[in-house]
């Protein structure tokens, strides 16, 4: 039987909170066992939504405040509303051990900086780095880092290596991690001083915890040839941003052709299943929940706009990487 995982909640955050929040906490149930929540906002709104949703009272321990973190706050606006907003006080309590890892939707900045504030990074490590899971044609792949770092040096891309093979190993266990660095060329020559230094780094120096496969480029990332794929920020941030513009058009435009129609509309009912199949890989809120990795505590942010699915996909992946043992991989492997 699995161990009994606390998952801290801030249900305040994101689009259709805290809503869309407790509906996930319900379907996230119904799929995990030995999981429990401490849920920080406004009472009033949450619970009637936890009666709606028929939760039991023993899965939860609900933390009222009137205080927020809103959508538009700077980093430090939200910092500065003080302590007792439901994005601190979760991540707090996550800091004196009430909980085993802290899920929110809300303000991206925010939730990196109060971290920060709040939590250590793990020794020998320098900067966090904002990690998320992308389909491959073989399976998942590790990205990282998606925008925490415009800059980074060659440490903190081994560090990230490193750091994203320990979650790919929690969140699956029988996978080897398969490292390549995102470059603008698959040659040895190729990219800039600082991913150039990187490269040499790995292939020189093996890593017990994952193969060094060298460098990959965009067109190439869902291959599956590799899982764990290593950027800066900026870059990273960029190759996110264009797959998910792409995903989306793709998706609209097939709808669209299905549907202007007699033909399409035809061609879809005969195609159902294959449509669903194909419609399914890019959803994103099958993938949803990244990991803020580098803190001693796992921090997650579900995507603010996404929905209840979503939002329980980012509970799955944070009760995964607790029971995966992530940190204390990441530890054992950081040099």
């Amino acid at each position: 039987m699995n161990n009994p995982i606390t998952i801290a909640v801030d249900a305040m955050g994101g689009d259709n909170s805290p809503n869309k929040v407790i509906q996930g906490i319900s379907l996230h149930l119904s799929k995990s066992s030995n999981v429990s929540y401490i849920i920080f906002g406004k009472q009033d709104l949450i619970l009637p939504l936890l009666n709606k949703y028929n939760i039991s009272n023993n899965k939860y321990e609900l933390i009222h405040t009137d205080n927020y973190v809103e959508a538009e706050d700077s980093a430090l606006t939200a910092a500065k509303r003080g302590k007792n907003t439901s994005l601190w006080l979760s991540i707090e309590s996550l800091k004196n051990d009430k909980a085993d890892a802290i899920v929110s939707a809300g303000n991206t900045g925010a939730l990196f900086l109060i971290s920060k504030l709040n939590l250590k990074m793990i020794e020998k490590i320098d900067k966090p780095a904002l990690s998320a899971l992308w389909p491959s044609k073989k399976n998942m792949n590790v990205v990282l880092d998606l925008g925490a770092n415009i800059e980074c040096n060659s440490k903190n891309l081994i560090d990230f290596s490193i750091m994203g093979s320990a979650l790919l190993k929690a969140l699956f266990v029988n996978e080897k991690p398969k490292v390549a660095l995102l470059n603008i060329g698959s040659e040895e020559l190729k990219g800039n001083a600082v991913i150039k230094e990187t490269y040499q780094v790995l292939n020189e120096n093996k890593n017990k915890l994952f193969d060094f496969m060298g460098f990959i480029e965009g067109n190439n990332i869902m291959d599956g040839d590799v899982n764990v794929i290593v950027s800066d920020g900026f870059t990273g941030n960029i190759a996110l941003k264009t797959a998910e513009g792409t995903s989306n058009f793709i998706t609209s435009e097939l709808k669209k052709a299905f549907t202007s129609s007699f033909i399409g509309k035809l061609s879809s009912l005969l195609n159902y299943n294959n449509l669903k199949k194909f419609k399914d890989k890019l959803d994103p809120r099958l993938y949803n929940g990244a990991i803020l990795l580098g803190l001693d505590k796992p921090v997650i942010k579900s995507h603010g706009s996404t929905d209840s699915i979503g939002f329980a996909n980012s509970l799955k992946v944070c009760e995964q990487i607790i029971r995966g043992k992530l940190i204390n991989q990441i530890k054992d492997n950081i040099n």
